[in-house]
């Protein structure tokens, strides 16, 4: 019948796609979805055969975004609080699933007014981002590490090489970031290394001046990691977009 045709023909290209290193048939969830880089990374991760897991704290936003990209997984979740991130990790645990790769888009910008003008305020709002980071690569290590192909990446800014000082709290908490991703990478290679087995899976740090009208550059881009060695991208820094 071709239904089943249709079956078999779909779960041999998703097997073809993880012997061969690429994003077909791998679980990829998307850690603050509902923005335009959600989108595009949802739309981009699907299209190459990927099962998707968008997150985010608005199921409204979510909902929006399962009706704009039929098939994925919407998960509520305070990625900023570790009891819902523990929560969330358990409920897909408790499904069978396990994560092949994790796309961290939490961010925002608050900045201006020179050093005198950083306030504390726009400095703890700006920390969640890396709060919902540690949280999330924290829950979904063993899976990675677990992994035929994983891949982590985080969005960091080209303001950590030029930092201003009306934007010193936001470079602050990128560079902290992006030591954050390194050091997952270095448990990746720590653990491949220990298991006398090949690296495959890598962290990666994508930097960009300004992440709007780049959403469809940085989604591919990613999908991209999956082309590659793991060893080749594990710790690397990508700009994307030009620096300056």
């Amino acid at each position: 019948m071709p239904e089943i045709d249709d079956a078999v023909t779909a779960a041999a290209d998703a097997a073809t796609g993880v012997a061969s290193g690429g994003v077909a048939g791998r679980t990829v969830l998307i850690a603050g979805a509902t923005s335009a880089s959600g989108l595009a990374a949802a739309r981009a991760l699907t299209d190459a055969g990927a099962d998707v897991i968008a997150v985010g704290r608005d199921r409204s936003k979510l909902d929006d975004l399962a009706r704009s990209v039929p098939g994925i997984r919407v998960e509520v979740a305070d990625l900023g609080l570790e009891e819902s991130v523990v929560d969330l990790a358990a409920r897909l645990q408790a499904d069978g699933v396990r994560v092949d790769g994790v796309l961290h888009l939490v961010g925002g910008w608050r900045g201006g007014g020179g050093l005198a003008g950083q306030s504390d305020d726009d400095y703890r709002a700006l920390e969640q981002s890396l709060t919902a980071l540690r949280h999330v690569s924290r829950a979904f290590d063993a899976d990675l590490r677990a992994s035929t192909g994983a891949r982590e990446a985080i969005v960091s800014s080209t303001a950590v090489e030029r930092p201003l000082a009306g934007g010193a709290n936001y470079a602050a908490v990128k560079a902290a970031s992006e030591a954050w991703a390194r050091a997952v990478g270095q448990g990746f290679a720590k653990a491949a290394r220990d298991a006398g087995e090949p690296l495959a899976a890598a962290s990666v740090v994508f930097r960009v001046k300004a992440l709007s009208g780049l959403e469809s550059t940085l989604s591919d881009a990613f999908v991209g990691l999956w082309r590659s060695d793991a060893a080749d991208v594990n710790g690397t820094v990508v700009t994307l977009g030009g620096g300056d």
